[in-house]
């Protein structure tokens, strides 16, 4: 009788081969949380590069008391869907929040940012319907369509003019179309072309336009709303999905619009009738940490002058990075091998980061993917690219005289 996992014994026999008994992603513990960019692991005291902590408000102590005063109050949990007993006053004031905060008239608050794009995804095209969605978009985005009743295209990563002549010759067919993008991709950093896309689709009748805007919330605009408000075309985005995990520092996702009869979806959408609210203390945190969003422009020029100082200190070593600057800098290493044993010999001397390989990730690229918080300081990254410059000099990739010259610069 075939075993129930035979199907993915190639896999595990993959990660085996690659990983053997030694430490590897699937097994890294925090043993220790010291702060937004430092714990313990493995008993060595580790600087973090790669947990999305943006702005560094998970130790907020605006949100800690309000998330201690609502946990006092409204106990650990809802036990129950928003469609039940699980819409608290709270729910309806984070709503409300993410109203304000991005300047939309509906908002709905998911368990998480994964069940935001399924459960939008899945329900908003019907089946005389179409979705153009990038190819490099997250893993919820494609299970989120894939459960779609519409017929799904995949267009060139971060391309106009790929998706302007997908969309030309759907021009005459009846139905609605919807293009699907993210502001900044999570493995390689780079942003989408957001005013260039919205100039698309204003040439078509019945498109619409979706963005995640998980890793640049925060981040990117006067306000932090994200890269449609950074390019100026807020209006244009039909549909804003994002997540609370990243710079809102808790759990939880939302979908914001709008359009007219958005609420419409709170009858359709099975991943929010069919899920447990988030607890309230959650719920407490990230409203108060929108509203530090709003007002952290101080909070955005750390992260810029952070983002722009590991980044030009790991191209000066001649490490190839896979984007532009941004928070998220991804160093590609050459082979899945050396990934791992750079992976390994950074974790050893104190930096976590994440590693990423194919078929995660695009262009078959293999990552050592570091995200930057605005908590990090100028010692700590310092320490980081001379870690990486150490490990990158044993493993072969750059040489002694090269580290001298970035260690000058």
């Amino acid at each position: 009788m075939a075993n129930l996992f035979d199907r993915w014994a190639p896999l595990m026999a993959q990660r085996d081969a690659l990983f053997g008994d030694g430490i590897n992603p699937f097994n890294v513990v925090m043993d220790e949380v010291l702060s937004q960019t430092e714990a313990t692991i493995g008993g060595r005291h580790t600087i973090l590069v790669g947990t999305n902590n943006y702005l560094g408000l998970t130790f907020q102590p605006e949100a800690l008391k309000a998330a201690h005063d609502a946990l006092d109050a409204c106990g650990t949990g809802t036990t129950g869907s928003r469609m039940a007993n699980g819409t608290y006053y709270g729910h309806k004031d984070l709503e409300t929040a993410l109203c304000d905060f991005f300047q939309k008239k509906h908002a709905m608050v998911f368990s998480t940012g994964f069940l935001a794009n399924m459960g939008i995804l899945s329900t908003l095209m019907g089946p005389e319907d179409f979705i153009l969605m990038d190819a490099d978009c997250h893993a919820s985005i494609y299970d989120g369509v894939r459960g779609s009743s519409a017929q799904v295209i995949r267009f060139k990563h971060n391309d106009p003019a790929d998706l302007d002549k997908r969309l030309a010759r759907l021009a005459d067919k009846p139905g609605n179309k919807l293009i699907v993008v993210e502001g900044i991709y999570s493995m390689l950093g780079d942003k989408a072309p957001m005013a260039e896309f919205a100039a698309v689709k204003r040439k078509y009748e019945n498109v619409y336009l979706l963005s995640d805007e998980a890793h640049s919330m925060g981040v990117c605009g006067r306000y932090g709303r994200g890269v449609p408000e950074e390019a100026g075309v807020e209006d244009d985005v039909d549909f804003i999905v994002g997540t609370f995990s990243k710079s809102v520092g808790t759990v939880g996702g939302f979908c914001v619009s709008n359009l007219d009869n958005f609420d419409t979806l709170r009858l359709v959408t099975r991943a929010y009738i069919f899920t447990a609210s988030l607890p309230p203390s959650v719920v407490a945190s990230a409203t108060v940490n929108l509203e530090i969003i709003k007002n952290g422009g101080v909070l955005r020029k750390r992260i810029e002058r952070n983002s722009e100082q590991l980044h030009s200190g790991l191209a000066a070593l001649g490490l190839k990075i896979a984007s532009d600057v941004s928070p998220v800098v991804a160093v590609v290493a050459p082979d899945p091998v050396t990934a791992i044993a750079f992976w390994r010999g950074l974790i050893e001397a104190g930096v976590y980061v994440n590693l990423a390989l194919p078929p995660a990730t695009p262009f078959g690229y293999c990552l050592l993917r570091a995200s930057i918080c605005a908590a990090h300081t100028e010692e700590q990254l310092d320490r980081v690219i001379g870690i990486f410059a150490d490990v990158a000099t044993k493993l072969g990739l750059i040489d002694t005289d090269t580290q001298k010259v970035a260690a000058r610069a």
